[in-house]
């Protein structure tokens, strides 16, 4: 990925250059003509293009605002109840994340949601344990995350 990026940044250089043009338009046109012959050529490359990548980390970022939003309004309508009768538990989680750049991003996303928190990771980083303070279904809540997060990391990691 890092080297379509460079390749493609020297391309809109490079553009620049034989244009013989220095203004940040050209470089963007070039720019934009890297992209199309990067997208030409991506059966050449290792890795898969890299602007799906970045495609799904705006959608990772989307996604990660929308629980956010989500689970602020839910723990706001548990603490907001006449009676607290909230079901706090701890579930452990099995990811099919390997890399440990996965699990730590997705400890965090469920850590940095309201109401969630990762306690812990197995050594062998297979299983998370969430803490989360109301739980209704802990099979639930793991489909949730795996359709959700994990699913959204696997976009961005393969």
């Amino acid at each position: 990925m890092a080297f379509q990026i460079l390749l493609n940044v020297f391309l809109g250089f490079m553009w620049m250059f034989l244009t013989g043009s220095y203004e940040p338009v050209a470089f963007l046109k070039g720019y934009l003509f890297g992209l199309l012959i990067i997208f030409t050529f991506r059966r050449f490359f290792d890795s898969r293009f890299y602007l799906l990548r970045v495609v799904a980390v705006i959608n990772l970022l989307f996604l990660f605002i929308k629980e956010l939003i989500l689970a602020n309004i839910g723990v706001l309508k548990v603490l907001l109840r006449p009676q607290l009768d909230m079901r706090p538990g701890i579930f452990a989680y099995p990811t099919v994340l390997k890399k440990d750049w996965e699990i730590t991003v997705l400890s965090n996303l469920i850590t940095l949601t309201p109401g969630t928190l990762v306690v812990d990771v197995s050594p062998d980083n297979k299983i998370l344990y969430i803490h989360a303070i109301d739980i209704e279904d802990a099979e639930e809540t793991i489909d949730s995350i795996r359709n959700s997060f994990e699913k959204a990391i696997l976009e961005v990691s393969r």
